[in-house]
């Protein structure tokens, strides 16, 4: 399935100030494959002032664009509702030892 392959290219694109995939850290809160195959993700960021907010978005649009049989992406930053912790897979907080 189209969506399981945007989710495994999402789990290799990182926040660098972060060592967990942006997947697993719950910044991506919409995967929407059209009838078309173009991608849409809504996703948010850490922060507002995240360093990585003018470079992440095209990163992912590149990244899932390059998926076989994918024609496009586009990524839409939300802010809402605002990240936090909670969002994270229990892998993430794993990782981050929040568990």
């Amino acid at each position: 399935m189209m969506q399981n392959k945007v989710i495994e290219v999402l789990k290799t694109i990182y926040d660098p100030e972060i060592p967990v995939d942006i997947y697993e850290l719950g910044l991506v809160y919409m995967i929407d494959v059209n009838e078309d195959n173009f991608v849409t993700i809504t996703m948010t960021l850490t922060s507002p002032s995240c360093p990585v907010a003018e470079t992440l978005p095209p990163e992912v649009e590149e990244k899932v664009a390059a998926i076989p049989s994918v024609n496009g992406a586009k990524v839409e930053i939300t802010w809402d509702p605002p990240w936090d912790k909670s969002m994270m897979s229990q892998e993430a907080m794993l990782e981050l030892g929040f568990l």
